[in-house]
């Protein structure tokens, strides 16, 4: 109702809706989840949705393209705000979970900026995947990221990555 009677005071739906929506079904590919060992429960499903918006992230902030990165992250947000509150999290600590998934976000975009391959930092954590899981998963990761630097960042930006 508000987006009726106050349009430009809300946020756009669809502004970065097509991003988050690729992102997501890239984190829910099962491979990640098969060969890369990656632990099919709320935090691992978690660290690939953030590994990979991270990669995103990454690549639009190299072209300086804010609005699409900030698009996606507010997407980010949403998503994780909703998913709380569907697993019964209320308002009180609502607000602090999800700045903390922002800063773990955050983190894994510094991650990529720095590293060849993070992938055992970003995807892993503290936990010792075999090393046949980490080659999956880094090789994977960075097949995306080269995917992601081969496309042009208004394709990027509307979801459309080859």
């Amino acid at each position: 109702m508000l987006r009726f009677l106050f349009p430009r005071l809300t946020n756009a739906p669809a502004r970065g809706a097509d991003l988050f929506r690729w992102v997501s079904d890239r984190a829910r590919n099962p491979d990640w989840y098969r060969e890369g060992e990656v632990p099919d429960t709320v935090d691992g499903r978690f660290a690939m949705l953030a590994t990979i918006a991270a990669l995103v992230l990454d690549r639009l902030e190299r072209d300086q393209n804010s609005e699409a990165s900030v698009a996606l992250t507010e997407r980010f947000v949403e998503a994780m705000e909703a998913e709380h509150r569907e697993m019964g999290m209320g308002d009180p600590r609502l607000g602090r979970t999800v700045r903390k998934l922002v800063g773990s976000l955050g983190r894994r975009v510094e991650l990529w900026r720095t590293a060849d391959s993070a992938a055992r930092d970003s995807v892993y954590g503290d936990a010792q995947p075999s090393p046949a899981a980490l080659v999956y998963t880094a090789g994977a990761l960075n097949e995306l990221r080269k995917k992601l630097d081969a496309t042009p960042t208004e394709m990027i930006a509307q979801g459309r990555i080859g």
